[in-house]
């Protein structure tokens, strides 16, 4: 109960706990701020997971947020610290209540559109797909879908990848 009442920039307890005990604690925060928060959206527009086959999409999110591809060829993934203990950053990040530091662009890149909310002092990344649907009525509805949000890690590749995209951005967010 003790990460319910962490806020950014502090980072989640979870090391002590058994990894039974993790998932738990860590599921109590993703579900508090995304599928069960019906405001779960980014100005103005709904987040949702991203469609699959057969798989419960919001198990497959939460794991996609607390684990990481440690095997390209399987795709296995394993637990991911870093993720996992800046998982309660994604809502403060999504509601923009940081001004500061802040990074909101969006790219195309032939048929892939992303939209990118980048941390730069935390160097916090969150990656989201706009997209859009036509109603039965005709009007067009907005959305995202919901890709991935991870801390950037390691060589300043990564960093610098971001900081292309940005350079790249279109002048409209998506």
């Amino acid at each position: 109960m003790l990460n319910l009442l962490k806020v950014y920039n502090a980072l989640l307890d979870v090391d002590a706990l058994s990894p039974k005990e993790r998932i738990l604690s860590l599921r109590r925060v993703f579900d508090r701020d995304i599928p069960n928060n019906a405001k779960f959206g980014f100005r103005g527009k709904k987040i949702y997971p991203i469609p699959t086959d057969g798989q419960d999409k919001i198990d497959l999110l939460f794991a996609h947020l607390t684990t990481k591809v440690i095997d390209p060829q399987t795709k296995h993934r394993e637990y991911d610290r870093p993720r996992s203990i800046r998982l309660h950053w994604i809502k403060f990040h999504i509601e923009e209540r940081k001004h500061d530091d802040l990074l909101v662009f969006s790219t195309i890149n032939g048929r892939e559109k992303r939209t990118y909310i980048y941390d730069v002092k935390e160097k916090y990344v969150i990656v989201l797909e706009p997209k859009s649907a036509k109603r039965e009525d005709g009007q067009i509805y907005r959305y995202y879908y919901f890709l991935t949000a991870y801390p950037l890690e390691g060589k300043d590749a990564k960093r610098n990848k971001i900081e292309k995209l940005y350079a790249r951005r279109i002048d409209e967010i998506l």
